[in-house]
């Protein structure tokens, strides 16, 4: 009895450090091609290597993950290829599941998506690239998760796993510009007007206009890989200069 007991507390452990991690990875804290040290996340999260260990094999069946020779892992690299056909799906799923979640945001909920845009701005403002990339997650995933759709938000995670990392090369490189006002205005517009078209529309319009320069970043990453590690270190070189002393 004592056995299983021990088996479904490890079990119920590697899927809460899956969902931390995963959590992690979708919002960018992790980059393309950073190594992940089982010992060193085991010690920071007070456990022991093992539920990490199946946590981490979970995260490379997800293809968030990859496992080279000698159990080295590391986050994925996405090519300009597979990030293109994910957002493809993106483009179809994101705004449904926008749709789906006006009738069921309240004012409460809009006004914490007004501040997470407003977070972003500022971190945009000041170069805190690190939180402008959490703010925007919030931003989005503040919206899919309301959409009452837990399937449909599922299918999101399950590509956001994969796309998250590879948003630290939006800034600065790849910086969001738009034709007129910022998509998130017109996504805040819409949902306090309960505009359900305006938001499916402005989410999409997002992925397109703000993606664009992103877009040709990672093509200039997909012709010369080395330019991967240039502009991670540009970015944190950046990041450093901007931080108070």
């Amino acid at each position: 009895m004592a056995t299983g007991i021990n088996v479904v507390e490890r079990v119920n452990l590697a899927s809460q450090i899956y969902e931390h991690l995963r959590e992690q990875l979708m919002s960018a804290t992790f980059q393309p091609g950073q190594r992940l040290k089982i010992r060193e996340l085991a010690k920071t999260m007070g456990t022991s290597e093992t539920p990490v260990r199946e946590a981490l094999i979970q995260l490379v069946r997800d293809r968030a993950l990859e496992m080279k020779e000698g159990y080295f892992i590391r986050v994925r690299m996405l090519s300009l290829a597979e990030y293109i056909e994910l957002r493809d799906i993106r483009l179809s799923l994101e705004p449904l599941a926008a749709e789906r979640a006006v009738p069921l945001l309240d004012n409460a909920a809009i006004k914490q998506l007004t501040e997470s845009h407003r977070l972003l701005m500022r971190a945009e403002k000041t170069k805190d690239y690190r939180a402008a990339l959490q703010h925007n997650f919030d931003f989005h995933f503040g919206i899919y998760r309301r959409s009452g759709m837990p399937q449909l938000t599922e299918l999101l995670d399950r590509i956001w796993v994969q796309v998250g990392p590879m948003m630290n090369f939006l800034y600065p490189h790849g910086h969001p510009r738009y034709d007129g006002a910022h998509q998130h205005v017109n996504v805040l517009r819409g949902l306090q007007q309960r505009d359900v078209e305006a938001v499916r529309t402005a989410i999409r319009d997002d992925l397109i206009e703000g993606g664009r320069d992103f877009l040709r970043v990672l093509g200039e990453i997909d012709a010369n890989p080395a330019r991967a590690d240039e502009l991670l270190a540009l970015r944190n070189q950046s990041r450093q200069a901007e931080s108070p002393p």
